[in-house]
């Protein structure tokens, strides 16, 4: 993929967590070793493009609960319902400096449940309340880390005092 930079680790690892796949074992297994290559080829390209997207995108971040691990990309959301230690994409991204909001800490659900989400294109909503209601990525972090959240790759400008 042009215009990524992209070092030899995050190729290794991407390939490695594709070859592990249980369906891609599966094929190779049974012999089907080309199916799996191609299908293997396809997931790192795929994973790549997330990679690409995190890195661009204006409110992208990576987020962990309970309920697994997130990445959000706009449009796109990439999740498994494992921590982040076990995602080995959603690692990769923040390694590269996406946002990363760990929810684990917080103990307040329904505080948390009734926060405005990350606007997906940019975009602030005019009024954020009400049903689909909107915030920016450092609006809602802000928010998030009263409630207890840890943020890394923090996107929101540094105070000094």
């Amino acid at each position: 993929m042009r215009g990524i930079p992209m070092q030899t680790g995050v190729l290794r690892v991407l390939r490695a967590t594709a070859a592990s796949w249980w369906r891609h074992k599966e094929l190779r297994r049974t012999g089907q070793t080309g199916q799996a290559q191609q299908l293997e080829r396809e997931t790192v390209l795929r994973d790549l493009g997330y990679l690409k997207q995190a890195a661009s995108l204006p409110n992208a971040h990576v987020i962990c609960g309970e309920g697994g691990t997130f990445i959000y990309l706009g449009w796109t959301t990439v999740s498994s319902f494992a921590p982040i230690e076990r995602f080995p994409l959603a690692t990769l991204a923040v390694a590269r400096g996406t946002p990363f909001i760990d929810i684990r800490p917080v103990t307040d659900v329904i505080a948390f449940a009734n926060l405005p989400r990350v606007t997906r294109d940019g975009s602030v909503d005019p009024e954020p309340w009400g049903p689909g209601r909107s915030v920016s990525l450092t609006t809602y972090n802000d928010t998030v880390e009263g409630l207890g959240a840890r943020i890394i790759n923090d996107p929101r400008p540094r105070q000094s005092i």
